[in-house]
């Protein structure tokens, strides 16, 4: 991890060194960070297996079938399992040894690589085996994610972590270029087994580069959390979470609606004039090249557009391309096309990315960017078999001129339904937090901590909305209840309720406040009458009646002044 939780960003040996300004405007400038550069290196290797592993994968099923909803099926088996997946994959990566972790993914996608090889070489691939393998080749992509995604942030500083995405952007679309220009040879050439043999030794090749990478990973000193609870808490952090929630629904809309183009794509090129397998490979390489070409352009876009600027503009270009692409038969204007919806997939996906990147603290940062990549798959595959169905029963054109009208004018209505608000929360840790000092630390049972507010009443309809925002901050950090009561007899008194898993779960939650977290327990003290602070309570529920509130011992009565965490 970059920092332990807890204590400032640059406690670690993993923070580089802090960026001049000329640095932070310089797209390469994260390459003078040598991890950095090694891993990039690493995953321009990974995303060229994967581009190769898709080329050859769908001209292999044109092979096997000439129906449509087999050939967008392919898109659907490669993507599914990050839509599945994702979720526990960014969990184990947020408490597993994210160096060991991605080296095992890599060595995952090696031996899929092997076993499809094979079943050509024996020649009993059909298209059910082909879509087996290639899901089996997506659990490798979709546990490899998260991994590489949550440490790119602990690789350069904040202020290039823009330039940083940007980069593997540009390692993605290289490979997009690259992939199927070297597949496309030597499927014409070999044949398709070799191109998933020659998959299976560069993911090799990766795994022993990520072995050179001198990590050291640091246990969490309250031990690892569960599966299922670092589930709970990731899926907790992104449903209280306003501007995370904006950017899934634009990137589920955006993939759902343009993976029509890259699903039928095999199709396209096939009805373009003297189509065949080197069209196919150019139209890909040309999306790739306007990716790459655009990357460059991105500072200066930044600066002159809000996000959600750059969002529609590049849902509508991709719109365009798409509509261009449904009724065109000439490969100079498909290269065209192809190569504008590059930069407008580029655009839209960096602009979200980073938008989701920056809004994660650390320790969950690979579950909240598990769920980005989660909406992301799980738009494709959908995507792809719904786009497939209806080219199967309307035509090709008519599917993706479909796609093309509908993309636009969702991508509109989310952005004014669910508009930016251009201010997030600030996810940098808050720095250490005293913890609650108790005689016997409950071994079971949940923990129920209660924070006892004198508030004016002329007062009280803003303080009730400041606890909304307390209520949010709560259930990120891992509480698994929350509510606000107020006193009949008393109107001046406010009692917030918050109920940990356990102990140990509570004392999770004082690692985790950020500084949007202590700047809000400040807003909070405002409120509260009398010159005594807040008194904070604790109790163990161990009552297993339904709805049976704890008792509170005096025992562990603790005032804000050294309990602050909890206010």
């Amino acid at each position: 991890m970059a920092y332990h939780q807890g204590r400032m960003p640059d406690s670690s040996p993993h923070t580089p060194a802090p960026p001049t300004p000329d640095e932070d405007l310089n797209p390469l400038a994260p390459f003078r960070h040598g991890v950095f550069a090694m891993l990039w290196s690493t995953w321009l290797i990974a995303n060229l297996c994967m581009w190769m592993n898709d080329v050859a994968a769908a001209w292999l099923m044109t092979t096997l079938t000439s129906k449509p909803i087999w050939v967008a099926l392919v898109q659907t088996a490669a993507t599914l399992p990050v839509f599945l997946l994702g979720l526990p994959s960014g969990a184990l990566a947020d408490i597993l040894d994210r160096k060991r972790f991605l080296f095992f993914t890599q060595v995952w996608v090696a031996v899929v690589g092997t076993l499809l090889a094979l079943a050509i070489f024996l020649k009993v691939v059909n298209p059910p085996l082909l879509l087996m393998l290639l899901f089996l080749n997506g659990v490798g992509l979709a546990l490899r994610w998260p991994v590489f995604s949550a440490i790119v942030p602990e690789l350069v500083p904040r202020s290039q972590l823009p330039a940083a995405l940007a980069l593997n952007g540009v390692s993605m679309n290289t490979s997009r270029i690259l992939g199927p220009l070297i597949a496309g040879a030597i499927i014409a050439s070999l044949g398709s087994a070799w191109v998933f043999l020659l998959n299976a030794a560069l993911s090799i090749v990766a795994a022993v580069v990520i072995t050179r990478w001198k990590r050291e990973h640091r246990p969490d000193p309250l031990g690892r959390e569960s599966l299922r609870g670092a589930m709970r808490v990731g899926l907790q952090y992104v449903a209280q979470s306003y501007h995370l929630k904006g950017v899934l629904i634009r990137i589920a809309i955006f993939f759902f609606h343009s993976t029509a183009l890259m699903a039928l794509l095999p199709l396209v090129a096939r009805d373009t004039k003297g189509g065949d397998a080197g069209t196919f490979t150019v139209l890909l390489a040309a999306m790739g090249a306007g990716a790459v070409a655009s990357s460059f352009a991105l500072p200066r876009l930044r600066q002159m557009f809000a996000r959600d600027r750059l969002v529609l503009l590049g849902a509508g270009t991709q719109a365009v391309v798409m509509a261009v692409m449904a009724f065109n038969t000439h490969l100079w204007l498909g290269v065209l096309a192809m190569a504008m919806g590059g930069a407008a997939w580029l655009t839209t996906a960096n602009s979200l990315s980073v938008s989701a990147q920056i809004s994660l603290p650390d320790w969950v940062r690979a579950r909240g960017m598990s769920m980005y990549q989660m909406a992301i798959m799980g738009a494709t595959a959908s995507g792809a078999a719904v786009w497939g169905q209806i080219a199967t029963w309307a035509g090709v054109p008519m599917a993706l001129a479909l796609a093309a009208a509908t993309g636009f004018v969702v991508m509109v209505l989310a952005c004014w339904l669910w508009p930016d608000r251009g201010v997030m929360e600030d996810p940098t840790p808050a720095g250490p937090m005293p913890r609650p000092q108790v005689t016997t630390p409950p071994e079971s049972g949940h923990v129920v901590v209660t924070v006892e507010y004198r508030i004016d009443p002329a007062k009280a309809p803003a303080f009730r909305r400041l606890m909304e925002e307390s209520r949010r901050s709560r259930l990120r950090q891992g509480a698994v209840a929350w509510e606000l009561l107020s006193d009949i007899n008393d109107p001046a008194r406010y009692l917030e309720v918050i109920e940990d898993a356990s102990w140990t779960d509570h004392l999770r939650r004082f690692e985790r406040t950020s500084a949007a977290d202590a700047a809000l327990r400040e807003r909070k003290l405002a409120f509260h009458l009398g010159e005594d602070p807040p008194v904070v309570r604790r109790a163990v529920r161990e009552s297993t009646v339904r709805g049976e509130r704890p008792a509170f011992s005096d025992a562990n009565v603790r005032t804000a002044m050294t309990d602050r965490g909890e206010m």
